[in-house]
């Protein structure tokens, strides 16, 4: 094996490593450590900061979606491998619901919002039946991200530049 990595991001694994390094003595004083929050905030903001303005709030969600989504999966093992498998899987569903609400709020691609929509549906039910099969309480329905009762005020399709695919500046 090389020494050197690729990490999933394209960076080296030595400066995902930094990344790390850095993180922790950004984020925490010398008598804290830093929180798992912390972390994935700055690997996934990392790669981020020089990407275009405009793109900011989508990435900026995204990364909170990932940031909620690895903290919700870091448990204490219960000694049973089915709920420890749906307490994992339940917050990485969530992020993956989570992630495509923010294409459905930010994308212009028609193709890409059908399958966002599409994902958010499969992964309430993915959800749903783990909660049934391990016999939990079913999560309260909530209206989906375009629908008028959602706190966000709806998600009506961006502006977007009809031949681009690009968002329009407001």
């Amino acid at each position: 094996m090389p020494p050197f990595t690729r990490s999933r991001l394209g960076l080296p694994s030595v400066a995902v490593a930094a990344l790390l390094a850095t993180a922790t003595v950004s984020a925490a004083g010398p008598a804290e450590t830093p929180s798992l929050a912390d972390y994935i905030t700055a690997i996934c903001s990392a790669a981020f900061r020089s990407s275009p303005h405009k793109e900011a709030p989508f990435l900026s969600d995204n990364v909170g979606a990932m940031t909620r989504m690895m903290v919700g999966m870091e448990i204490t093992p219960s000694g049973d491998v089915d709920r420890d498998f749906a307490a994992m899987m339940t917050p990485h569903h969530q992020g993956a619901i989570d992630m495509a609400q923010a294409e459905l709020r930010y994308g212009c691609n028609e193709q890409l919002r059908r399958i966002a929509q599409e994902i958010i549906v499969e992964q309430q039910q993915e959800i749903a039946a783990m909660r049934l099969a391990l016999g939990q309480p079913l999560p309260p329905s909530l209206a989906a991200p375009d629908q008028p009762s959602d706190l966000s005020g709806g998600a009506s399709p961006p502006a977007c530049a009809p031949t681009t695919g690009l968002r329009k500046d407001p």
